[in-house]
């Protein structure tokens, strides 16, 4: 009997069950690892988002001063931007883009005294992803004396 040069031997088919568990485990562990980091990185992204929020509306809250001659009252708040308040003589807004404008990036209304405390004229404060005055982290309230 002949064999012929290029037999194929028996090969190894396929994965153990070891094998599989060990790569599940693996990626699971990395996933759990980018997951954690990348949402995480969500409510600190809001934050900052929250704080160009509060600096772009001092900007408008500026320019409102500039062409009525005083900025809006608490009462008027910052809706003034979207519509013309009764009786602001020169409004030529609206200065903010659209309603979303004015509320903080979890989509919380923004607070707005006029005049603010310690002599400020207004002030603009968020309260965080909490939503509740004080807190840490990404419940820190923000605002815009800050």
């Amino acid at each position: 009997m002949r064999t012929h040069p290029f037999r194929q031997r028996p090969h190894h088919q396929g994965f153990t069950l070891i094998e599989i568990l060990i790569v599940i485990v693996i990626i699971g562990s990395i996933l759990a690892f980018a997951a954690s980091r990348i949402f995480g990185q969500g409510e600190t992204a809001k934050a900052s988002l929250t704080k160009g929020r509060i600096s772009e509306l001092t900007g408008q809250l500026d320019l409102y001063k500039l062409e009525t001659g005083r900025y809006p009252t608490t009462a008027e708040g910052l809706k003034a931007l979207l519509q013309a308040p009764a009786g602001a003589a020169n409004w030529n807004g609206p200065y903010a883009k659209n309603p979303n404008a004015i509320k903080d990036a979890w989509t919380n209304d923004m607070i707005y005294r006029s005049p603010g405390t310690d002599n400020r004229p207004y002030e603009i404060i968020s309260l965080g992803a909490d939503n509740r005055e004080g807190g840490e982290g990404v419940n820190k309230d923000l605002n815009s004396w800050q």
